[in-house]
């Protein structure tokens, strides 16, 4: 296998993982959405970790799209 080749393979794997964190982050809404349902009291209180869960969750989307740009078009 030649480097262009590897290069390629690597940031398609690396895309993989903006579509996994897109799963993530309806889990993570959906979970909400399940405990605010059960408990409509406590979701105000839920709210806060909501965003910190959608935002990690993102990140690591976001970080796996800078490594397959990385891998296209600077390594």
């Amino acid at each position: 296998m030649d480097a262009e080749a590897a290069k390629l393979l690597g940031a398609g794997l690396a895309a993989i993982g903006a579509g996994i964190a897109s799963l993530g982050v309806g889990n993570v809404f959906a979970k909400f959405l399940e405990g605010a349902l059960r408990n409509p009291g406590a979701a105000d209180a839920q709210q806060g970790r909501l965003f910190i869960g959608f935002a990690a969750a993102e990140l690591l989307g976001l970080l796996s799209f800078v490594v397959a740009i990385i891998l296209l078009f600077v390594a």
